[in-house]
């Protein structure tokens, strides 16, 4: 049953599932009899069989095109209308299952599906048989994938995970719990997990093999299970090794195709000459043998596999056969060979819901065509492959490394996961969490209501040390004094790498003056530890800031208030812990720039600022200084040198002093000069909000590909941190470059651009308007560079002529959109016509296309700029880039300013 529904033959599946019915679950044993105990194990039987029948269901809806929910599988692109669940329920309660109306039938099967994975969901979970509980939520994990539903097939596949202690028994049921959830970990693009988690499946069927009466009657022959399980472990190795090959190392995928001959030799040893499971055996084969580059003994058996599977209904083994083969011709260079078994391999994996095979297809197809510099045809198999390529790491990987950080109990798992965290939030240098981690977890504390402090670490004149003595000292030096920070603090404190020299340690439930204590203690440690042990005999010291959260603090502004008092530490001559408190803005007495805004502390003699906070010296000299917020009661106290400019940065007067505008503020003196408050205050007290990352632009017209080519890679290497935009290119230079950058290149053709590098969360939404056909691509451009921009982009297109009424008239177009971009040519009243009805702010983009007495776009411009609807501003002529930014700015500054 299993086999036959992996291999798509859903007919057959369904009269094996008329017995599976009728009939106890192999898995389980049967129900216990009357005189059984209370606590007896309750039969799974009915658990399987609704799973069985679900997955068939699903199976037949994605091929009707449909998902588990209803939803049609081509996503929000398709005309195709989503299934009306509730008419399906009600033809269920009716009995009547749709008769012959394909969508009703359907809407059934999808309502039956939802209803019997509930049911055998709820039998699991109430099961204390782990290992049956994990094989049901494996399964449960494969129908939620093939349903595109990832978030829910990654909870089940990490909930499985959890489930599978390294000291069960070894069973058949284990091999197969363990070869399923490799499969869901393949097919979510995490190869190094499934591979471990297959390798795991395959020792087990060796041992359960070896050690007589561990497999039943009904578990069929032992060496067609250590065969099977050898055969997909050798079909991951091959799959890991060719992505090496596409990522440009072949000599680390070597040794992971020549483990996948060996399995696959394996395999055909063990097997029976006429079972199934030699030809899948001979594809792994001829699949190492081609990545080893034995192309030609290759070919042969892989044309044989092709035949034998083409004869029979297994269509996953038929596309795998055709994609080897396909591989193996392409490299030899039969280009037409190549190129009918890849587009077969592409259309079978599509149809029957593959998308491991088919990402390989399509990056075979497009390797192919770009080989034969027709990038025409290789630039919709590239665009196709890394959609699905940035769908996995954008939104897979960082999902697995938040659910592997959250279950402290995947205890088999926590290796492979936690090579993802480390890409994710671990520095690789100290092994501490990094910054992203960082302003995760402060956010989270802040946003519970807490009242953290935090404190900003700098180790003093670090650039000497690494003049001095070389960068690997420098290293050696930074990860002491992170053991030391880890040491100092507690357990419930956390300790990360802000950047270069500077750490950041968040102490939850802890107030500046109780973590100046435990830091002060640290500074002391670092300052008389034996530096000489790393070869550096000059002193290595630190410098804190520390700041406690106040009400209404964020993460930036508690940031920028330690840093403040961290420069305040480093003027006053470092080697220092210095605190303020955001409850009592109490500080160690000393010279600081802040004393310009809080007042200097009262004369109490000299102290020493460096001694340890738990002398009692120390805590006779601590200072007080006034409440920020005075209240305007208060009688103002006279103004005096130091403290004469507070007054502006607190209560700035209100009012310009005129009769009509009389003043609302104190008024100060004369004599109060800008220049007498350092910079660092204005900036630390202002804290204004930092800028956003907009991209660096590169324009491609008059440029040769190579040359692109090097300004990216300039770009991306002085600005690692913000995408690298490339304007009006040519199709063999985007294929260029997202063959040279792989996923981390968003391309789009229409628009003649390509971003390579991170991309920022969209803040804020842009409609973009196009007029007509003739203007798509500068409207494309304009949306393209708005989402690179920072905000989130939705099109609308062919708005003109008769649809325009009704567009304006249901107020779809401005409905959520902080901008509006109008894209138009021959109709540029369209601009006015938005711009006098909507009531956000609207970007005009005339463009050359229309009427031959147009100039080039200048009638367009004109008829925009003498425009008197209000609102609009207008761009130049085809300058969509310039649109896309403007209109981002204004959707970001929408988001940050007018919502809440």
């Amino acid at each position: 049953m299993t086999a036959a529904l992996a291999n798509w033959q859903l007919d057959d599946a369904e009269d094996l599932l008329a017995d599976v019915e009728q009939e106890p679950s192999p898995y389980v044993a049967a129900d216990p009899g009357a005189d059984a105990p209370d606590d007896a194990p309750v039969s799974l039987g009915k658990a399987w069989a609704d799973t069985l029948r679900a997955e068939l269901l699903v199976r037949r809806l994605r091929v009707a095109g449909f998902t588990l929910v209803g939803d049609p599988v081509t996503g929000g692109d398709s005309s195709e209308e989503a299934l009306d669940l509730h008419a399906g329920v009600e033809k269920l309660i009716d009995g009547d299952g749709g008769g012959e109306d394909p969508r009703a039938e359907s809407a059934s099967r999808a309502a039956l599906a939802i209803a019997l994975v509930r049911s055998a969901k709820a039998a699991f979970d109430a099961t204390d048989d782990d290992l049956q509980r994990a094989a049901g939520l494996a399964r449960h994990a494969r129908i939620e994938l093939l349903s595109r539903r990832i978030d829910a097939a990654m909870d089940e596949a990490v909930e499985a995970a959890s489930l599978l202690d390294p000291v069960l028994p070894p069973s058949a049921l284990l091999v197969d719990t363990l070869g399923t959830l490799a499969g869901v970990l393949a097919d979510l693009e995490l190869m190094p997990l499934a591979l471990d988690y297959q390798r795991r499946g395959h020792e087990v069927a060796i041992t359960a093999a070896a050690e007589p009466g561990t497999l039943g009657p009904d578990d069929g022959d032992p060496d067609v299970l250590v065969a099977t399980t050898a055969t997909s472990l050798g079909e991951l190795c091959a799959e890991l090794g060719e992505g090496l090959l596409d990522d440009g190392v072949p000599e680390s995928a070597v040794p992971h195709f020549a483990e996948a001959r060996a399995l696959a030799e394996q395999a055909l040893a063990l097997l029976p000459p006429e079972h199934p499971g030699i030809v899948t055996a001979q594809v792994v084969h001829g699949w190492a043998l081609v990545g080893l580059g034995e192309h030609a003994a290759a070919v042969g058996p892989l044309r044989a596999a092709v035949r034998i599977t083409s004869a029979t209904a297994d269509r996953a083994q038929l596309a795998s056969a055709q994609l080897a083969l396909g591989r193996a011709l392409r490299r030899q260079g039969d280009v037409g060979g190549a190129d009918e078994h890849l587009v077969s391999a592409l259309n079978l994996a599509t149809e029957h819901g593959l998308p491991r095979l088919r990402r390989a297809a399509l990056r075979e197809l497009c390797t192919l065509h770009a080989e034969l510099d027709d990038a025409g045809r290789a630039l919709p198999y590239l665009q196709a492959y890394l959609s699905d390529e940035l769908d996995r790491v954008d939104e897979r990987r960082t999902r697995w490394v938040e659910l592997f950080g959250r279950r402290k109990s995947l205890l088999e798992t926590e290796r492979a996961a936690g090579q993802l965290r480390r890409q994710a939030y671990e520095d690789p240098l100290t092994h501490l969490p990094n910054r992203r981690y960082a302003e995760a977890r402060l956010d989270g504390l802040l946003a519970t209501g807490g009242a953290p402090a935090l404190a900003v670490v700098d180790v003093d004149r670090f650039k000497t040390i690494n003049d001095a003595f070389g960068h690997p000292a420098g290293d050696a030096a930074l990860r002491t004094v992170a053991d030391l920070l880890v040491d100092g603090v507690r357990d419930t404190d956390e300790v990360c790498r802000w950047a270069g020299d500077e750490f950041v340690i968040l102490l939850p439930d802890t107030t500046a003056e109780q973590g100046e204590r435990a830091l002060e203690r640290i500074r002391r440690a670092v300052a008389t530890y034996d530096w000489s042990r790393l070869g550096i005999d000059i002193p290595v010291t630190i410098s804190v800031g520390i700041a406690s959260a106040a009400r209404g603090d964020d993460r930036r502004t508690l940031f920028a208030a330690a840093d403040g008092v961290l420069y305040d530490a480093k003027r006053s001559g470092r080697d220092r812990v210095v605190r303020l408190s955001g409850v009592t803005q109490t500080r160690a007495p000393g010279t600081s720039p802040l004393d310009a805004l809080f007042g200097p502390p009262p004369s109490t003699g000299p102290a020493d600022d460096t001694a340890p906070v738990e002398s009692p010296e120390e805590d006779d000299a601590a200072v007080t200084v006034a409440a920020v917020q005075p209240s305007p009661l208060d009688p103002r106290p006279a103004p005096s040198e130091t403290a004469a400019f507070a007054p502006v940065l607190v209560d700035p007067p209100l009012g310009s002093g005129t009769p009509s505008e009389p003043l609302l503020g104190p008024v100060l003196e004369p004599a109060v000069v800008l220049e007498q408050v350092p910079e660092q205050v204005v900036a630390h007290v202002a804290a204004p909000r930092p800028p956003a990352v907009e991209p660096e632009v590169i324009w491609a017209t008059g440029r040769t590909t190579e040359q692109v080519l090097a300004l990216v890679r300039e770009a991306r290497r002085e600005h690692p941190d913000r995408p690298a935009l490339v304007l009006r290119a040519a199709a063999e230079t985007l294929v260029a470059v997202a063959s040279e950058h792989d996923a981390y290149t968003t391309m789009d053709a229409a628009a003649m651009a390509a971003a390579v590098g991170p991309l920022p969360e969209p803040v804020g939404r842009v409609h973009v308007l196009c007029a007509g056909g003739a203007d798509g691509p500068v409207a494309a451009e304009a949306a393209f560079v708005t989402r690179i921009a920072g905000s989130e982009v939705v099109r609308v297109d062919d708005v003109a002529g008769s649809r325009i009424r009704g567009l304006l008239a249901d107020g779809s177009l401005f409905a959520d959109a902080d901008c509006l971009v109008v894209v138009a040519g021959m109709d540029a009243s369209l601009a006015a016509l938005v711009g006098a009805t909507a009531d956000v702010p609207v970007v005009a983009v005339p463009t050359s296309t229309g009427a031959p007495n147009a100039f080039a776009g200048l009638g367009a411009l004109m008829t925009m700029l003498n425009s008197a609807a209000p609102g609009v501003a207008v761009s130049a002529i085809d300058n969509g880039y310039s649109a896309g930014v403007f209109a981002a700015r204004v959707a970001r500054r929408a988001m940050t300013t007018a919502r809440p």
